[in-house]
């Protein structure tokens, strides 16, 4: 396969490592002054790379430059061949991709070829991350109990992406008890920029993915442009072929204002959601700008790219910045890669928030100033309610379906019967995790416990969370409110979440309770969490933590006593 240099767009950088050679979007907008090269949204030039750079090779058709001209007019623009660098899996939609790459070898082998021939011709990353249950929890044993279990029951499929990690070139697979596939991505997996060996060249250009899972969008907040797809479009461009596309409108999001000290991440991407899906950008590109950006901390951002999918967009881009690299280099990329992504987004115009440049189609701002402490639910996590009044939102939905609370002192109406940090849009940002940590320690010093009805669970989305939380002596304080480690994996954000205590089921079942859950997830519609479970709400994981000691959402963290102490007095959340 060679690079054919069809545009005059060949360029080099120097960076610490070397020289590196690259297609220029600077050439191309001076040679091609139509196309408004200065103009485009980064998301926008991301995908306009990827097309020159892949349709200049000499496997693939000729390109029509001036299909680019109406890159920023969707309604007339035409189709464009995109072709993302690497593929993302989880276990649960990519056992069937790897199903059929074993297929294609059978049938290479029954037509007297060479099997070992068939192979991806992109990076293929499957994570196994789907698959853990929380059949068991409340104990130091509870992790361990899991992995087995879920070893158990999936020895068949994890035999074989064993067996394809071995066979294939090209296909790399992180194994159970690792991390969610979106916090092992961003983490570890996204070089951010790429080096691909051609024939005649060397080239470097942006990490672009596609993944089979709806949060795939997670590692835009590291600057990178992803989003989901389904498993047929996943083994396209695993095969080589481009997704064939309009390029999508792109909408600004300008971000002004500071949170406050109480608001979270959490907090932020809830308000975000509800605001944006309110606005409309389903089928459309979400790009964040502003003054506040420097204010965001990179699990913020990821945090926020994590719920495209809820607010309703493609993607969700934050632009590569020092912000970028400090992450980077925090989580050990070697220091010369740091300096090829630095060397290489300047160049191309991708560093920094150049927004008086860019052209969206359209434009929203959200002012942090106005974010307040907040959860979303019963059934949709759009629907953002205020903490204050969670307590009335609940007691409204209960009255929709003719029942009331009697004592929320046991298990009854209202009752919160799971509460799990859970989720990789949350447990990937250490200031809420850590929080978490420490309203759980001041919460046993004033002799609080959880509930005896509350199913309490930890699943860290990778295994440096534990690390963390570990070194600061907070992994004590969440055990004592039964927050012990059942797994890294998507456990309860996706209805793994296990079967509930017995006597717990048994008493729900029996008169009919509109019982709750609380976590700190990214979608909470009826009985995703769990059948037996009617309403859902979506809370940071300090919140999941508050809700497991009051053990009901019958109550106003305002005016109420979260407990009773171990003096006999009246524990406050604003004491906690």
């Amino acid at each position: 396969m060679r690079f054919v240099d069809k545009f005059n767009i060949r360029d080099s950088i120097k960076t610490s490592s070397g020289d590196y050679y690259f297609c220029s979007l600077k050439k191309l907008a001076q040679s091609n002054p139509g196309i408004s090269v200065d103009k485009m949204p980064n998301a926008v030039r991301i995908m306009v790379e990827s097309v020159i750079r892949n349709t200049s090779l000499d496997i693939n058709e000729d390109f029509d430059i001036n299909k680019l001209k109406l890159w920023n007019d969707f309604d007339n623009s035409e189709e464009v061949p995109y072709f993302p660098s690497r593929v993302l899996l989880q276990d649960f939609t990519g056992v069937p991709t790897i199903v059929d790459l074993a297929s294609m070898r059978d049938a290479m082998l029954t037509n007297n070829g060479d099997p070992s021939k068939v192979n991806p011709m992109v990076p293929v990353d499957l994570v196994i991350d789907h698959s853990v249950q929380v059949d068991y929890f409340g104990t130091k044993n509870a992790f361990m109990n899991n992995v087995n279990k879920e070893y158990e029951r999936n020895k068949e499929r994890y035999s074989l992406l064993k067996w394809a990690q071995n066979s294939f070139d090209n296909v790399k697979v992180v194994p159970p008890g690792a991390g969610i596939v979106h916090q092992v991505n961003l983490e570890f997996l996204s070089p951010v920029i790429s080096v691909r060996d051609y024939d005649n060249i060397s080239l470097v250009f942006p990490d672009t993915l596609i993944g089979t899972d709806s949060h795939t969008p997670m590692i835009s907040g590291l600057g990178v442009l992803a989003w989901g797809v389904g498993g047929i479009e996943a083994e396209s461009v695993m095969v080589g072929q481009p997704v064939y596309m309009k390029i999508p409108p792109v909408v600004g999001v300008n971000l002004t204002g500071k949170l406050s000290a109480k608001a979270t991440a959490t907090d932020l991407v809830l308000s975000i959601t509800q605001k944006l899906r309110s606005y409309g950008v389903v089928g459309k590109m979400v790009e964040f700008y502003g003054e506040s950006l420097n204010s965001l901390s990179l699990p913020d951002r990821a945090t926020i790219s994590n719920m495209a999918p809820e607010y309703g967009a493609t993607a969700s881009l934050f632009p590569v910045d020092s912000k970028t690299l400090d992450y980077l280099e925090l989580t050990g990329r070697t220091n010369d890669q740091i300096n090829l992504i630095e060397q290489y987004s300047k160049s191309q115009g991708l560093f920094g928030s150049n927004q008086d440049t860019r052209e969206y189609n359209s434009t929203i701002t959200i002012n942090l100033d106005e974010i307040e402490l907040s959860m979303a639910g019963p059934k949709r996590p759009q629907d953002k309610v205020k903490l204050s009044e969670v307590k009335s939102n609940f007691n409204t939905f209960l009255a929709d379906t003719g029942q009331s609370i009697t004592n929320s002192n046991e298990l009854d109406h209202g009752s919160v019967v799971i509460a799990a940090i859970t989720s990789c849009t949350n447990t990937s940002n250490p200031d809420v995790m850590v929080g978490a940590g420490i309203l759980a320690r001041n919460a046993v010093r004033k002799g609080l416990n959880s509930r005896p009805w509350v199913k309490t669970s930890l699943a860290p989305g990778s295994q440096v969370v534990d690390d963390y939380l570990l070194k600061a002596d907070l992994i004590d304080p969440l055990e004592k409110l039964g927050f012990h480690i059942v797994g890294h994996g998507c456990t309860t954000c996706i209805g793994n979440s296990g079967p509930l205590p017995e006597k717990v089921s048994n008493k729900i079942n029996d008169e009919n309770l509109v019982t709750c859950a609380v976590l700190s997830g990214n979608r909470n519609f009826e009985a995703r969490i769990h059948q037996q479970i009617k309403a859902n709400y979506l809370a940071s994981p300090i919140l999941v933590v508050a809700y497991a000691i009051a053990g009901t959402l019958n109550i106003n963290f305002d005016t109420d006593p979260l407990g009773i102490g171990q003096s006999g007095e009246e524990v406050f959340l604003e004491d906690l």
